[in-house]
């Protein structure tokens, strides 16, 4: 579990280190107007195409933006010159590693310094227990993975780095001795989601993991996989419970019942590279003798990151352990989940310490990123259904996943729980039982990916329905529809949606598309090219369940807007949704959007503790008597969360801006007084051409408003900080002589120009602790009709239209939300087709893999031309925006793999596709 707020506070005052984080300031040189490509004051509309990206000429044009552009001349105050470390990998885990032989390096090639685990020992850092196990594989041990680092080679001069790093990368140099097999360690985390519903939809459940809470076989047993029986020895009460009725569905599905068709099948997917175009990099100078270690860093997490660095400093020995910490945080070239909580940020921060007073830059290239960087999970699945032969109604349901989580324990466990509670994907199923357990294994670490175990569990599923229509005779839309999840329906956990489930329209958009409309007509199974269609429809949940925002917006006295978000923007678009959002309620776009600030909040005076994925109800009510707690300050970003999130606590500070700083400069300007009726129809105003407007009344600029809210000393800067746990946190504040209600926990304000004040809250309600047993309250739908064309000879297969429909609420920048679309197309593709790396010795840890052997999809393999894509309107003007990242990548998938089949008849029950494959099975 990830340190709380409480003991982060804790290492930096005992441990004597003091940390600041904050956005790189270098990559705002320029001034911010030279970088806006949103449309100018008077034009704003953020449903209107073209309106551009807050950080798209600088993007274009080449500005020094991410962590891979900086080096140590372009930070100020830091020396000119910049060092180079490489990072050295073991590229066998069944062997004890004996040390390196450096030799081949002569001369000039030496490394300045080498880090080894003996000098972290001599050191005495400590490893953050998210990332447990050893930094750097120990002389006489064997490593615990493919991958796992030996040691840091840390180059003065930049020649010999260059020419070093092309003499060792075949990594013959790392030694082995003895031969002991792979390392055996205990898995990550294992599971088991049951439910049986009630024979009345309106009656609670007989049993579910939202009444009962999450379970887990005990670990007695000494098999690699757990025991899942109910009369396992000693198994906890909890889990015996559960596992009695997950029993009794399976024997249901087992049994000899004409009535009920039943298919039990396995899929397995494979483990994939997120594949983002900037490796990681990093770049940190440590003046030394406990002074201060500035670091420049690219993450999705940069509180967490801080958060690490200080505790795996927090013991170390003089001269190492330094008094301050710097971090801070640049945009990043693409995430895709494998930038969030990654180890790499250790390893850069003790390149610098560990050669003190010049800065070292630790940057993979792309064989060193396939070696180390974060995978996506195989899972191996078992799954079987039960269906009423009569009505086409599922009835039951049971899996089994096995997921490989490499080295590291990494997001393993929570990807594990996230596949099983999506297992069922859209559908409406009263009896459910689904088993997960992550493994250990010498591969490559896994963790937090794109679609995160949804793509993969969501994909054995739409291939299992559409083979059980066939069976059926019945429509494969058809089928989807009648067991379609009701917007008041129980997910597998037990819990509704609390947004709108689209499903039924989304189904009858592709049901009415020409692709399916005339799949019968173009389908050809014979000759020399043969012609298919497939469907799929998925939902993805957006949001962890302890997810926050920090916000904060200020109001010039010319109507310039600024905006501060901790968010990270990673090609997800977070600075123009915030404008956006923003300019819903101040009417026009921010002047300056500055994200990955986690130093702009102080005064909130946040303080935490515990952890708020497992706390109770109790402990959470004691700690939220203290008006400065919060369940959490800050949490990592993912593309599924920035509209949701990460634009939410600034919108709600632009919200206080608007209520008690404009509006009431409106009421002066237009010589309302409190008492008249229309004091209290701030609601009814709008904004339309950069003015606000209530009828009958002078439109009034955004401009004059600001002047004389700065004049009169009325709100224009307000600071927030909100948490969501499937629903948000509310809060009260006394505001000008009224308790003001708002969707967030912490508030400070500004009164014309001067200081913030911190507002107390005079009442908090966090969601409540039992929230923590729903698997998601928060979902998005996509659904993808396909059609492809395979050559018999040679197995290419060629995909010849294709159209996804999705709903994603209020979209806050739709030309992000369509490219993110086209993007999550190109993903599915890859993965459905092309992209594989192979577990263990063949695979990725070995240092070998590159681009020459790893298959990514290009423009060829896309349908450039014949790609529809359509964004349904929201459903009221006022909808939340949703996450919709994922979800727009998952059906593409199983929809590749029905079109597959329609054109071949020949089932695949493994990723990827590939055409060998094909030509195989048409042979």
């Amino acid at each position: 579990m990830r340190p709380s707020r409480r003991e982060f506070v804790k290492w930096v005052s005992a441990g004597g280190i003091s940390v600041s984080l904050s956005r790189l300031a270098a990559a705002a040189n320029v001034p911010f107007a030279a970088h806006e490509t949103l449309p100018g004051r008077g034009k704003f509309n953020p449903a209107t195409k073209g309106a551009g990206r807050v950080d798209g000429v600088a993007k274009v044009t080449g500005a020094k933006l991410y962590a891979s552009d900086f080096r140590a001349n372009d930070m100020p105050g830091w020396p000119q010159t910049t060092s180079h470390a490489i990072l050295v990998r073991a590229n066998d885990a069944t062997h004890v590693y004996t040390g390196m032989d450096l030799a081949r390096l002569g001369g000039a090639l030496q490394p300045s310094v080498i880090v080894t685990a003996a000098d972290l020992d001599r050191i005495g850092t400590e490893v953050p227990a998210f990332y447990a196990g050893d930094l750097f594989c120990p002389l006489g041990k064997t490593p615990l993975y493919l991958g796992q680092p030996v040691a840091l080679l840390i180059f003065e001069k930049f020649d010999a780095f260059d020419q070093a790093r092309l003499v060792l990368r075949d990594g013959t140099f790392v030694k082995f001795g003895e031969e002991t097999g792979p390392v055996i360690a205990a898995d990550y985390g294992a599971y088991r989601f049951t439910r049986v519903a009630s024979p009345s939809p309106d009656k609670p459940d007989v049993y579910s993991p939202i009444q009962a809470g999450w379970v887990s076989p005990k670990k007695v047993q000494s098999a690699a996989l757990p025991v899942w029986s109910p009369l396992a020895k000693e198994m906890p009460a909890d889990y015996a419970k559960a596992a009695k009725y997950g029993e009794q569905t399976r024997a249901e599905l087992a049994a000899n019942n004409a009535s009920m068709l039943v298919l039990d099948r396995e899929f397995e997917t494979q483990s994939v590279d997120p594949m983002f175009l900037e490796p990681e990099c990093g770049l940190a100078w440590y003046s030394g003798k406990g002074g201060n270690l500035e670091l420049v860093l690219g993450v999705q997490s940069p509180y967490e990151a801080a958060e690490s660095l200080a505790h795996l400093l927090a013991k170390a020995q003089a001269p190492y352990k330094p008094s301050h910490i710097n971090a801070q945080f640049a945009h990043v070239g693409g995430g895709f989940g494998g930038r969030d909580h990654t180890p790499f940020i250790l390893y850069v921060a003790l390149a610098a310490i560990c050669f003190p007073g010049k800065p070292v830059r630790l940057a993979h290239d792309r064989y060193q990123q396939f070696q180390g960087g974060i995978k996506r999970h195989p899972i191996k699945m078992r799954s079987r259904i039960g269906i009423d032969r009569n009505t086409g109604l599922i009835k039951a349901f049971a899996a089994d996943h096995v997921l490989d989580g490499g080295g590291l324990a990494n997001f393993s466990a929570n990807v594990a729980v996230v596949a099983a509670t999506g297992a069922i994907g859209i559908y409406d199923i009263p009896k459910v039982d689904v088993t997960t357990v992550a493994m250990h294994s010498r591969g490559v670490t896994a963790g937090s990916m794109r679609g995160y175990g949804t793509l993969q569990t969501m994909t054995a599923l739409e291939v299992l329905i559409d083979e059980a229509a066939s069976e059926l005779q019945l429509d494969p839309i058809e089928f989807r529809r009648r067991n379609a999840l009701k917007q008041n329906g129980r997910t597998m956990t037990g819990n509704p949606y609390i947004v709108s489930v689209r499903t039924p329209e989304i189904l009858e958009k592709l049901e009415k598309h020409p692709i399916w409309q005339q799949r019968a007509q173009l389908r050809q199974t014979s000759g020399d090219r043969l012609v298919g269609t497939g469907v799929a429809c998925v939902t993805k949940d957006y949001g962890s369940g302890a997810d926050c925002s920090l916000g904060r917006v200020e109001l010039g006295p010319d109507g310039k807007i600024s905006i501060f978000c901790d968010h990270v923007e990673m090609g997800n678009g977070i600075g123009t949704a915030l404008a956006n959002r923003v300019a819903g309620h101040l009417g026009a776009i921010a002047d300056e959007v500055s994200v990955a600030r986690v130093d702009s909040y102080d005064m909130l005076g946040l303080v935490t503790s515990g952890d708020p994925y497992t706390m109770d109800q109790k402990t959470q009510d004691a700690a939220s008597r203290n008006p400065h707690w919060v369940p959490s300050i800050s949490s990592a970003t993912s593309a599924s969360i920035g509209a949701h999130v990460g634009t939410h606590s600034a919108a709600e500070a632009a919200g206080v801006i608007y209520r008690f700083g404009l509006w009431p400069a409106a009421l002066e300007l237009w010589r309302i007084p409190k008492t008249d009726p229309r004091a209290r129809q701030s609601a009814n105003a709008s904004w339309q051409n950069g003015q606000l407007t209530l009828p009958g009344l002078e439109p009034l600029p955004l401009a004059r408003l600001a002047a004389t809210a700065h004049a009169r000393g009325f709100v224009t800067g307000a600071v927030a900080h909100s948490f969501s746990r499937w629903a948000w946190s509310r809060a009260r504040f006394a505001l000008f002589g009224e308790q003001y209600l708002a969707e967030i926990d912490a508030l400070a304000i500004r009164r014309g120009n001067g200081k913030f004040e911190r507002i107390n809250r005079s009442s908090v309600t966090f969601p409540p602790t039992d929230n923590n047993r729903i698997g998601t309250a928060y979902t998005s739908m996509c659904g993808t009709a396909v059609r492809v064309e395979i050559e018999r000879a040679t197995g290419s297969l060629r995909i010849a239209k294709a159209y996804s429909v999705f709903e994603c609420g209020t979209a806050l920048v739709p030309e992000v939300v369509m490219g993110q679309c086209h993007g999550g197309f190109a993903m599915g593709v890859g993965y459905a087709l092309l992209e594989t790396l192979p577990p263990f010795e063949g695979g990725p840890g070995n240092g070998e893999w590159n681009l020459g052997r790893y298959l990514v999809a290009r423009g060829s393999d896309l349908p450039l031309r014949d790609l529809e894509i359509e964004m349904l309107k929201p459903q009221v003007s006022d909808e939340a925006p949703k996450g919709m990242a994922e979800v727009v990548m998952i059906p593409i998938v199983p929809a590749l793999i029905n079109a597959i089949h329609d054109a071949t008849g020949h089932r695949f029950r493994a990723l990827p596709v590939t055409a060998s494959l094909l030509k195989g099975v048409l042979a």
